[in-house]
């Protein structure tokens, strides 16, 4: 929608063939963003290889489990330029491997320029119009700004740098502090715990950063500290919601059986979980989320265990 508005030719690529067909024909995804008009010139297909066909820019926003399929049966369609600039909105890192989604998609379609694109960004909150600001990065300078000027608008201001690492980083581990944060809310806490754990939350990710070889200064910045507030406080966060409900004392399944939308917070904590434990980085909070999420441990001891940590020097 934003892209569209900004005057490109854009097609939309829906992997159901039903939900494609319904957004064809209503002129809108009721599913995932009642009460948004999709354009009349606005393609929406079910086929990959329409989508991108002769396309200068590909923007894949698709989960990140499901990131490296999606790269391989876009390259496999044969229809992507080489000279198309690949874009990536996701904010998650692959269980496993570790790797960004730039890192996924430039592992399965080699040879184009990549860009990663993060910062505080609801959906429906861009799809409305209302103001944002986001963060385009790349180890190419003209493809960040490539993409700064495809996406930029009067109400969608858009920064580069040259940060990709980074920026991604901050995209993903920003999603384990919001399930603290929903937590914190789900057992009735106050603002002063949960700007406690967005304070302490910040640290952790830059320190989690500077060990993969990020700019730790790239986490003050728009797609650090300025999402992480964002995915905290939102009551539209998806990873705030998951912390909410096991905060007062849901199974994970449960409520990951009720979303619509995917909680990229929940396989973000056990892969960084995983990785910090196995390299010894400190990461209180992540350690904390993940023995709620998967240990069958209560928030409310949780929290506990994180306040009675030994003394320390700020």
């Amino acid at each position: 929608l934003l892209l569209h508005g900004n005057g490109h030719t854009v097609r939309l690529w829906e992997y159901f063939d039903d939900l494609a067909r319904e957004m064809r024909e209503l002129r809108e995804n009721r599913k995932f963003l009642p009460g948004i008009t999709l354009p009349d010139d606005l393609t929406v297909t079910s086929s990959i290889g329409e989508a991108v066909e002769k396309a200068d820019i590909a923007v894949f926003v698709v989960p990140s489990a499901h990131m490296r399929a999606t790269a391989r049966n876009a390259r496999e369609s044969g229809s992507l330029e080489n000279d198309a600039v690949l874009v990536s909105l996701s904010k998650g890192l692959e269980y496993g491997t570790m790797e960004t989604m730039t890192d996924v998609i430039a592992g399965e379609v080699p040879d184009h320029r990549m860009v990663a694109m993060s910062g505080p960004c609801i959906a429906s909150e861009v799809a409305r119009r209302l103001p944002t600001t986001i963060v385009s990065a790349s180890d190419d300078p003209a493809a960040a700004r490539m993409a700064q000027d495809a996406f930029m608008s009067p109400t969608f201001r858009v920064y580069t740098s040259d940060d990709p690492l980074g920026v991604q980083l901050g995209g993903a581990v920003k999603n384990i502090i919001a399930v603290a944060a929903g937590m914190n809310d789900g057992l009735g806490f106050g603002s002063n715990a949960k700007s406690a754990l967005v304070t302490r939350g910040i640290v952790e990710m830059k320190r989690f950063g500077e060990l993969m070889g990020a700019n730790p200064e790239t986490f003050n910045g728009l797609s650090g500290i300025g999402d992480l507030i964002t995915t905290c406080f939102s009551s539209h966060s998806r990873n705030r919601h998951v912390g909410e409900e096991t905060g007062k004392g849901r199974p994970l399944d449960d409520v990951i059986g009720e979303m619509v939308m995917v909680a990229e917070g929940v396989p973000t904590t056990r892969t960084v979980y995983e990785f910090s434990n196995r390299h010894n980085i400190g990461m209180p909070i992540t350690e904390q989320v993940y023995s709620v999420l998967f240990g069958g441990v209560s928030a409310r001891v949780a929290v506990q265990k994180l306040m009675e940590r030994e003394k320390k020097h700020e």
